[in-house]
């Protein structure tokens, strides 16, 4: 993997900062990534979903009444 010096730099710094090595700090990062791309794609399909089949007036309205908030 190439990494321009600057990146590194501020990657060092940071991870100094947080009292770990480059590897770990550029682990985690991949990781939060990943993660964050992984949770983008299920959104989207999500989306996707109720854009082919939408919600119909009154699908969830047998429920309502469970929805009561105590106090």
């Amino acid at each position: 993997m190439t990494i321009d010096a600057e990146l590194v730099a501020a990657v060092d710094k940071a991870a100094r900062r947080l009292g770990t090595t480059r590897s770990a700090f550029a682990r985690k990062a991949l990781r939060a990534a990943l993660r964050r791309l992984h949770e983008r794609s299920l959104e989207q399909k999500h989306g996707e979903g109720y854009r082919r089949k939408p919600v119909r007036r009154g699908e969830f309205s047998g429920w309502e009444g469970e929805q009561v908030w105590a106090d």
